[in-house]
């Protein structure tokens, strides 16, 4: 039984305990936070006054949208195909392992269309990455057969009779306009059974039957995914990156530089003399008028100190971690460096043997899968993994994706904007893209837009 001081002596006990516990309690903490790794700012912190954002805005991540896309939900349903086949085809792919998935995926509407059989497609690299590397080195053959089955019929082999022979081959890379695969590819298919065939890269998809659209969707959003092997290194790569992190997909190599034909001044010695051996005698640099409108199309590629300039304008802290998606020969990047210090690439992350033996779209492969899995993802250049990527962050549900404009900063450079005008044009122009869900040009027989 309880006498009637007990109360007391445990209440008074409680208060002489107080103190101790209070002071174990605040040496917990901040051994807590000294022994904790440091870590990038939020990628939601108000940018600090330094930086090129206008007093008072938040990060672009931030700011509420009022339009987003999403897969279209009329797709997922696969629409069964006639049980006769006209023939076999191959998909011939050629060029980077981006530029083979774009072939690839307009190859799978196409067999469909022609209600075709589909041979595992052939990836031509030699003349790109100067070595051999085919579909199974990169995507999981299986499970591609498996998520295409019901849109597109799928084989790895095909009947001897027909494999003894070559395919006949078609090759519509150089079409112009709209014509249609029925009309002048179906005809050489029932005459010679097996053909191989590289899709045009113009052909406008949206004027497709559905049942081409959905074969399409599903097989390039749906059914393309890395093999065990590649997929196993990547999520290394990803687990090395200090969290969280953006994916910058930075384009200023010499040979993009000559392409554009466009004109820098500032650049290093170093600089000028590889785009001048990259340039030839077809890419001569435009001058005059021709120049000045090039330019503020958005023809020309930012170089990475405007980079750095247009993320601190969108309020991106200068310590955020970045990871490097790019390949070798990025000119000037010191521009870039000098403001955000914090940043990883493959070469670093990975050990040099592993980086060596690895082929360049295995390479490719992972700046792929580190890119769709980031926190955030830039592109200063919308290419053929950039337009991949952003959509596959959509199918993710990522919404933290934005494409740089450089129209926007050609035309307001061009109207004398500079430092902290151009900083605000540039905000807005961005702001305005990203809230409206604009930029990332989704095939729309893929992706509906879903007002928020």
């Amino acid at each position: 039984m309880w006498s009637t001081a007990a109360p007391w002596c445990a209440h008074h006990r409680i208060r002489l305990l107080l103190p101790a516990l209070s002071a174990l309690f605040f040496v917990s903490v901040l051994f807590f936070f000294l022994a904790s790794p440091r870590s990038s700012p939020s990628f939601f912190a108000v940018p600090a006054s330094r930086e090129h954002s206008p007093a008072g805005s938040r990060l672009i991540w931030a700011q509420r949208r009022v339009a987003e896309w999403r897969p279209c939900g009329w797709w997922r349903t696969a629409i069964p195909a006639p049980p006769t086949r006209n023939g076999y085809i191959r998909i011939d792919c050629y060029g980077g392992l981006n530029q083979l998935r774009r072939d690839l995926c307009d190859g799978i509407a196409v067999a469909r269309l022609l209600n075709a059989t589909m041979v595992l497609p052939r990836f031509e690299v030699a003349a790109y990455w100067n070595e051999s590397s085919g579909f199974a080195d990169v995507f999981d053959v299986d499970y591609f057969i498996e998520q295409t089955r019901g849109y597109v019929e799928v084989v790895k082999d095909i009947p001897e009779e027909i494999s003894l022979k070559e395919p006949f081959n078609v090759d519509c890379r150089k079409r112009k306009g709209h014509f249609d695969y029925v009309e002048t590819v179906l005809p050489a298919l029932l005459e010679h059974r097996y053909i191989s065939l590289t899709p045009a890269m113009s052909q406008r998809k949206d004027r497709y039957p559905s049942y081409a659209k959905a074969s399409y969707c599903q097989g390039c959003y749906n059914a393309l995914q890395l093999n065990k092997k590649v997929e196993a290194k990547a999520i290394e790569l990803l687990d090395a990156i200090p969290k969280p992190f953006l994916s910058l997909h930075l384009r200023f190599e010499p040979d993009m530089v000559a392409y554009s034909r466009c004109e820098y001044s500032g650049l290093s010695s170093k600089s000028m003399e590889a785009i001048e051996a990259a340039r030839g005698q077809d890419r001569n640099v435009l001058t005059g008028d021709a120049a000045h409108l090039w330019r503020n199309r958005g023809k020309c590629p930012l170089t990475p100190s405007e980079t750095a300039f247009i993320l601190q304008a969108l309020g991106i802290p200068t310590e955020t971690n970045i990871y490097l998606a790019a390949g070798d020969g990025l000119m000037e990047l010191d521009g870039f460096t000098s403001v955000y210090k914090n940043m990883y690439t493959k070469s670093s992350l990975l050990t040099h043997e592993d980086f060596e033996r690895m082929h360049g779209n295995t390479k490719a492969a992972l700046d792929y899968y580190v890119s769709v899995n980031s926190d955030a993802y830039v592109a200063t250049f919308f290419g053929n993994m950039d337009k991949m990527v952003t959509a596959m962050r959509t199918v993710q549900g990522l919404q933290k994706t934005l494409v740089l404009s450089r129209r926007a900063f050609a035309n307001y450079t061009a109207a004398g904007l500079a430092e902290d005008q151009l900083a605000k044009a540039m905000w807005d122009a961005h702001r305005e893209d990203y809230i409206m869900g604009r930029g990332s040009a989704l095939p729309e027989h893929c992706f509906c837009e879903l007002k928020l």
